[in-house]
């Protein structure tokens, strides 16, 4: 058995399935380039080669395959949103997600558990009775539950926090989690087997512009010529639009989130409160996540803090006092590109071939699916999707913002 095995591993036609090709050099010319290799720009690779025929697209990443803030999420998927063009932009990703382990044939550990919202206040009372009606409205399953309901979810929570007790909660039977890092790699999988090619350690420096268009995209490992362009990153967002002297209300902040040694199993749902700025969920690893608002100044940093991390666990010992004893296994941060109405910027740019998908703050990994369809059809098409024509670009001229403020528990 140890030879046979031996014998199997050194053979030159081992049988095992790789995921990605080995890199190979820039060609001279792609239909489409994809700046961003994270679980959006992917995304819209796999959509553009498996809904409408085009595989002639260079993924460009400047680190690795979902190295950004991708992998520096917590793994949320919701969709119990303030406004109706959000609730139903979020509720078809919901949807998507439930699907991808099977369209991949690779496991992206979704998991259901929902998420539930604690109010500490009767203002936040009613503008939780307001989102539960949005979001039934449209499909999604949200709901106003009181404090005893709320025991019956989380018996270890408390209710009574000394100057913020609880008096009801928004349960969204939709929330879920899936594995970032497998979302990644399932699109890129996909992607790659399609044709697409898929470039890392790809930094683009700056772009060749003729007329109204993008005739060329710069890179450390040279130049190429291409059709359209489409700009999917998370936390540069502002950074690489500036080279085209393109203007978005863009601000980008830190967002921390930290993670404790495994326990056995004892908190289900999502655990969120919009009082204290905080929110808690237990891993299927048996990690607790705790994730909290963005810090509180612009920069362009993933740095970590003591400051947050104090501040955070202080307000989750509120909801949860035995955690006082429990010790951290690690810190991380991202980089949330915020705008002033919490909603993405998605569509068309002043350029003709130049296609935005920025502006996703803290709500990004949840939309990975839906937005890599529908920015893939404007591509593809040269139309925008009805679904995502409220996040363009132009309404802030238009004086037409979708405010998603106070959409999360943490953060705005």
């Amino acid at each position: 058995m140890p030879l046979s095995l031996l014998k199997y591993g050194l053979s030159d036609e081992y049988p095992v399935e790789v995921d990605l090709p080995p890199p190979k050099e820039l060609k001279s010319h792609y239909d489409v380039v994809i700046i961003g290799g994270g679980g959006h720009g992917l995304a819209i690779a796999y959509y553009l080669s498996k809904y409408h025929g085009i595989s002639n697209v260079a993924v460009l990443e400047k680190s690795y395959l979902g190295g950004g803030n991708t992998a520096r999420n917590t793994a949320v998927i919701r969709s119990n949103y303030l406004t109706s063009d959000g609730v139903k932009f979020y509720a078809e990703s919901v949807r998507m997600f439930k699907n991808l382990s099977n369209e991949f044939d690779f496991n992206i550990m979704y998991s259901e558990r929902g998420q539930l919202t604690l109010a500490h206040t009767d203002s936040t009372v009613r503008a939780f009775r307001q989102r539960a009606e949005v979001n039934k409205h449209f499909g999604g399953r949200t709901e106003m539950i009181d404090r005893k309901q709320i025991k019956e979810l989380v018996p270890c929570l408390n209710l009574d926090p000394a100057h913020l007790p609880v008096l009801a909660g928004l349960w969204h039977i939709d929330g879920a989690t899936a594995r970032h890092d497998a979302v990644a790699w399932g699109y890129a999988k996909e992607a790659a087997k399609r044709g697409v090619e898929i470039h890392q350690l790809t930094e683009v420096q700056d772009f060749v512009v003729q007329g109204n268009k993008v005739t060329a995209v710069k890179t450390n490992r040279g130049m190429v010529q291409c059709g359209c362009v489409v700009q999917a990153i998370a936390g540069a967002s502002s950074i690489l639009m500036n080279k085209l002297k393109i203007r978005a209300p863009i601000h980008t902040y830190p967002l921390q989130a930290m993670v404790s040694q495994p326990f056995k199993p004892f908190i289900n749902p999502l655990v969120s409160s919009s009082a204290l700025h905080c929110y808690v969920q237990q891993t299927s690893r048996g990690e607790i996540v705790f994730g909290g608002g963005s810090d509180p100044y612009p920069l362009y940093n993933t740095r970590s803090t003591l400051d947050l991390k104090e501040s955070l666990l202080a307000h989750a010992i509120e909801m949860f006092p035995f955690m006082a004893n429990v010790k951290l296994m690690r810190q991380w941060a991202g980089m949330t590109d915020m705008t002033p109405d919490y909603s993405p910027i998605m569509g068309k740019s002043p350029y003709d071939n130049y296609y935005l998908d920025a502006g996703w703050g803290t709500w990004g990994f949840k939309s990975t699916p839906i937005c890599g369809k529908t920015m893939a059809e404007l591509v593809a098409t040269g139309r925008t999707p009805d679904l995502i024509k409220p996040f363009e670009l132009s309404r802030f001229s238009r004086f037409q913002q979708v405010n998603e403020m106070g959409a999360t528990a943490a953060s705005h």
